[in-house]
């Protein structure tokens, strides 16, 4: 018989709410997991490189409600589960790679404000990693016998090598300075700074006397300061994961396009050449974000030949040693465990308390795909949502039977994908460049 592992009644509640609205769960993704074990497998090797001083990076591709978000938020508890500290964000119209008006810091300072280590996974650690690294030097002071100053200076040294490394270290001694002092504002400000969240420099210097300021132009070297600072503290690397890339597609201007897709192009190049290490990267778009040779990243010509995928791996077979990371569609066998999964989850992990029984799901299934064809499995997410609702009512309505409800159901095409799709065609259309012309 299958043994049932209980699910605390606050899991349980975040995992149905998100799943019920079509969107991924923060918490509670091991009791959903289903299939896509090649991959996971893939994306675990990537992880042991970055923690073995290496570096990796990777353009997850899948359709609207494919399961990115779902996939790459796995990625990143594995990460946590790895001593690493991960780093996260969406990308936004006031969000993005490279700009001059302030989206890129503010890319930056959404990421670093959903840092996460295995002890904060919901965000917020940067305090917590700041306060590790300055206790160590506090620690480690005595046993040497040598000034706290001393020991923070000769940790920071190597810091000091990178691009605007001398203000990134002047900033972790002014929070030491803070710490030491009692002094709430000074460490605040500290920690301001590396979220990115001065805007001029006048202030930035009054507040902690540096010169300078985490800017537009400043971000990605800032991201490789921040993979040498957690890995001096004693973290394994740090692992950048940005979702929602397809808005650098959307963008009406070539050049601002272009401008993103060339800063891309840096962050490859480093990763490729191994120039840096401990430091990961994890994008995740649609095909057209990758494909799209009008608009998309191979649309740049430098970056079409670097991610061009392995002409051999056709007909069945995949090659995923490349930086592309193709999802591949759901099997009607895992999307099976992945309702029973579901299933679960309502039971609270009880499986004697399960609100329908095992002949419930071919039933579920069937229905779904007379109604809306294969893309019930190759994109599921409208499929989840409704199975979450079906079991919602019959948890809320004693006596119901499920045969009678099962005929109910209506599932529609997933409206969020078909709208995006749409919104990329008129962008399109209205674009400084020739409209391509499909059959």
């Amino acid at each position: 018989m299958s043994t049932s592992t209980p699910i605390k009644p606050r899991e349980r509640d975040v995992i149905l709410q998100a799943l019920s609205a079509g969107v991924v769960p923060r918490a509670g993704l091991r009791h959903v997991q289903v299939g896509r074990a090649a991959e996971i497998g893939a994306m675990v090797r990537d992880i042991d490189r970055i923690g073995d001083n290496g570096s990796a990076i990777r353009f997850v591709i899948g359709e609207y409600g494919a399961g990115k978000t779902f996939f790459l938020n796995l990625v990143r508890l594995i990460a946590l589960e790895r001593k690493f500290v991960t780093i996260h964000a969406d990308l936004a119209p006031d969000r993005r790679v490279h700009a001059s008006a302030g989206q890129a810091r503010g890319l930056y300072s959404e990421a670093i404000r959903n840092m996460a280590t295995r002890t904060k996974p919901d965000g917020g650690a940067l305090g917590s990693v700041v306060e590790r690294f300055v206790t160590d030097c506090m620690n480690d002071s005595p046993q040497r016998s040598v000034p706290v100053e001393t020991v923070i200076d000769e940790r920071l040294a190597g810091l000091q090598e990178h691009v605007g490394g001398y203000d990134y270290a002047t900033v972790l001694k002014a929070y030491w300075r803070g710490s030491e002092a009692g002094d709430e504002v000074l460490k605040a400000a500290a920690l301001r700074w590396l979220r990115g969240e001065y805007s001029t420099k006048t202030e930035a210097r009054q507040a902690l006397g540096v010169r300078n300021i985490i800017d537009d132009g400043d971000v990605y070297d800032a991201l490789k300061l921040m993979a040498a600072f957690v890995k001096l503290v004693g973290y394994a690397g740090l692992l950048i994961v940005f979702d929602e890339m397809v808005n650098i597609y959307k963008l009406q201007s070539s050049q601002a396009r272009n401008q993103n897709y060339e800063q891309i192009l840096r962050m490859v190049n480093d990763v490729l050449q191994g120039n840096f290490g401990g430091i990961g990267f994890v994008f995740g778009g649609t095909p057209e974000f990758l494909m799209d040779t009008r608009r998309g990243l191979y649309s740049y010509a430098a970056l079409q030949s670097r991610l061009a995928e392995n002409s051999f791996a056709r007909n069945g077979l995949v090659d995923l040693s490349g930086p592309v990371l193709r999802l591949q569609s759901l099997t009607p066998e895992d999307l099976m465990i992945l309702l029973s999964n579901i299933r679960t989850v309502f039971a609270s992990g009880d499986i004697q308390q399960h609100l329908v029984p095992d002949e419930a799901l071919p039933a579920f299934m069937e229905h779904c795909n007379r109604h809306v064809g294969e893309a019930y499995f190759r994109t599921p997410r409208n499929t989840i949502k409704a199975f979450v609702q079906f079991l919602a009512v019959l948890e809320q309505n004693p006596g119901t039977q499920w045969t009678d409800l099962i005929n109910a159901i209506d599932i529609g095409a997933d409206i969020e994908a078909a709208n995006d799709v749409a919104d990329e065609g008129e962008q399109g259309a209205g674009d400084d460049e020739l409209a391509s012309i499909r059959l």
